[in-house]
């Protein structure tokens, strides 16, 4: 491998989405889901044995900057899943902000950290 780019992260989600076509395919039987699978699979190869570094890393680089937004609101929503039995979210009035408030202490006076703005809510 040397001289050649290697394993990142586009090349990672290639190759699952490349395995969950396959899987897919397998359960509904679509010939087409398989070509796909194998076209995706075979642009990871690709990627991982080019010599053009400086082009993958760009690619690699417009991958992150679309995929970490997706990534941190899928994480956001499966701690907040999580933690709905001990906690309560509000959204502040002024800036919208999430707060994570514990549940059971009544009427409480939440005061958001990123504006100031005051409220009361019940948890």
């Amino acid at each position: 491998m040397m001289g050649r780019y290697g394993p990142d992260q586009l090349n990672m989600a290639l190759i699952l989405v490349s395995l969950l076509l396959y899987l897919i395919n397998f359960f509904i039987g679509v010939r087409l889901l398989i070509h796909i699978s194998f076209i995706l699979l075979l642009l990871a190869i690709f990627r991982m044995l080019s010599r053009n570094i400086q082009r993958r890393r760009s690619e690699n680089d417009k991958f992150i900057r679309y995929w970490w937004p997706v990534k941190t609101k899928i994480k956001r929503s499966i701690e907040k899943i999580k933690s709905r039995k001990t906690h309560k979210f509000f959204n502040c009035p002024s800036c919208r902000n999430t707060l994570r408030v514990p549940r059971g202490k009544g009427k409480l006076q939440i005061t958001c950290p990123k504006c100031g703005e005051r409220f009361i809510k019940k948890t």
